[in-house]
Parts: C-alpha cells; sequence; structure tokens
C-alpha cells in the first residue's frame, strides 16, 4: 500500500519565479525552519537541477531524520519531480507542477509515499503521517507565496 494526495496552491506569483522557488535548497530549509531541516550533502544552496541529489537532515516526532533525494524529472518552468534515494520512506516521491492562471500561477504538487514497517508502516500512514506531511507541503507553499510577494 502507499498513500498519495495532492495539494493545489493559486498564487499571484509568476510561474517561473514560483518554480525556482520551489527548487531552492535555501527557500526550503527556510521553509522548514521548525523542523530544523538543513541541507547536509549534495547541493546545499542554491538551486537544484536534474540529477542532482540533496541530502537533508532534520528533526520529525521528536526524531533526527536524514533524507537524500534526487530530481529525476524537469520540464522547466513547467514540473520536476524529487524522489527519495536514500531515507526513512520505503519510497517516497513528490511531482511539482506549475501553471499559469489568469491571476498568476497554479502550483500543484502530488505526494506519493509508502512507509516501512509492513502493517505497522501502514497503520501510521493512516494515522497521522498523510496529514502531517500534507501539513508540512501546505506550510511550505504559504512560505514560498510569502517570501515571494514579499521581495
Amino acid at each position: 500500500m502507499a498513500v498519495t494526495f495532492e495539494s493545489t496552491t493559486r498564487t499571484t506569483v509568476g510561474m517561473t519565479e514560483l518554480f525556482d522557488l520551489s527548487r531552492s535548497i535555501d527557500a526550503h530549509k527556510d521553509s522548514m525552519a521548525r523542523s530544523r531541516e538543513e541541507a547536509v550533502a549534495g547541493i546545499t544552496s542554491g538551486l537544484i537541477t536534474l540529477g542532482q541529489e540533496v541530502t537533508w537532515r532534520a528533526w520529525h516526532f521528536g526524531l533526527p531524520i536524514q533524507m537524500t533525494s534526487r530530481i529525476t524529472e524537469m520540464d522547466a518552468p513547467h514540473y520536476f519531480v524529487d524522489e527519495q534515494v536514500r531515507g526513512p520512506f520505503r519510497r517516497f516521491r513528490h511531482v511539482h507542477e506549475f501553471s499559469e492562471d489568469p491571476a498568476g500561477t497554479i502550483m500543484v504538487d502530488r505526494i506519493d509515499f509508502a512507509a516501512p514497517f509492513g502493517p505497522l508502516g501502514r497503520l501510521a500512514e493512516k494515522l497521522f503521517l498523510a496529514r502531517y506531511l500534507r501539513r508540512l507541503i501546505e506550510t511550505r507553499n504559504l512560505h514560498l507565496t510569502a517570501a515571494a510577494r514579499a521581495e
């Protein structure tokens, strides 16, 4: 089993600007300050691009977590995909899609993940993990759009 969810953000921020903010290591780190997320290996600042990897260290649920993601697909400024290479999930895939809208940009995040630990992991997915990850994505997107409007 796996969990899939989608989060849609509408904003006045331009598509290309939002595309770049979404792959900015620095903006991601700022948006995840609450979990003390740091880029510790691979691309550790600036814009990540196709084929590149970043290793993140953060605190979630009171535990230190480390995850390495690679950009596996990209069509700038329309979409990119990051996938876990090493980390806590059995599988984690995040599709970032961008389209122009008369008012600005529509950003759609599609998350597909599976927790480890068999039946126990599936229970965690349903009880709290999917909701927790959705909130992380929504918080990140609010931060990105607010940061862009502040500039």
